[in-house]
């Protein structure tokens, strides 16, 4: 974060030490806050889960409320914190981790006014995903891109097979209605059909609506044995995406000096299996 010239000097030493305990993980002060920040998160989390327990939540009911405000008010200062000593605060507020945690504060306020989002603070445990980062595990983030990648390839292919199994459904359901209605009060409406079809064919299962005519139990056994076929899809497109993700961007002959491995992107800053800074330009082909 350079200097801004219209900051006093005082202030933009106090944005600067700021910055760099809240953002930069490399220095003692800053892994010290993000580790503080992570051991919150979590007595954070477990909070929530406890309050869902009705006799704890009346056995400790003051407690868990000084420690729902404590919690609000450590999370909205933090926040506010990020705000001021980063450069451009509107294009942190937009980046992904600006959102998750804004969101994470969300809640607190919001449930002043509609008590039932009080247990919508879970979302605060997206923020353990700085994990990655604080404890250096490059390797798991350049995974993790590569995976966003192939699934963003394959987006049309699973959207075209999303919108052909909700036809299917559509109209497997449809046909359980015209075959059981008379005969079975679970298949009263076409919706009610639409959804044993959906739990049917996804193998779910959930045993609440059967069919009873001989004829309904053939279709339904077609549609469970189709289930395991239609699972397959999905999956198979989504791989065959990241094997030609891997390799696209596997196509560079920088070799790590800590553990020999060849395999890294062409924009690649460290090695993805130990973590080691590579060269920055990549070796000639």
């Amino acid at each position: 974060m350079l200097q801004d010239h219209n900051i006093p000097e005082e202030q933009y030493t106090l944005r600067r030490k700021i910055y760099i305990i809240i953002f930069q993980s490399n220095t003692g002060a800053g892994r010290a806050f993000d580790i503080s920040l992570i051991i919150i998160i979590l007595l954070n989390i477990i909070l929530l889960i406890l309050e869902s327990v009705e006799p704890i939540a009346i056995a400790f009911d003051k407690i868990f409320n000084i420690l729902d405000y404590f919690f609000m008010v450590v999370f909205t200062i933090e926040y506010l914190l990020r705000l001021y000593c980063v450069r451009e605060a509107k294009r942190y507020a937009k980046s992904f981790y600006g959102v998750i945690d804004l969101l994470a504060i969300i809640p607190s306020y919001a449930e002043f006014f509609l008590p039932n989002w009080h247990m919508l603070m879970v979302i605060r445990s997206f923020r353990l995903l700085r994990v990655f980062r604080i404890f250096r595990m490059v390797r798991f983030l350049d995974e993790s891109r590569y995976m966003l990648l192939s699934l963003l390839r394959s987006f049309n292919k699973i959207l075209v097979f999303l919108f052909f199994i909700i036809l299917l459904t559509v109209f497997l359901g449809s046909v359980m209605y015209v075959l059981e209605y008379e005969h079975n009060p679970g298949f009263h409406s076409i919706p009610q059909s639409i959804y044993w079809a959906i739990v049917t064919i996804t193998t779910v299962g959930y045993g609440d609506v059967a069919p009873m005519t001989a004829l309904g139990k053939i279709i339904a056994s077609f549609i469970m044995i189709l289930g395991y076929a239609i699972i397959a899809v999905p999956t198979g497109i989504m791989s065959a995406s990241l094997v030609r993700q891997y390799k696209d961007m596997d196509n560079d002959d920088r070799v790590c000096e800590n553990c020999d491995n060849k395999n890294h992107a062409e924009d690649a800053l460290f090695c993805k299996n130990c973590g080691e800074a590579l060269d920055t330009k990549p070796a000639k082909k």
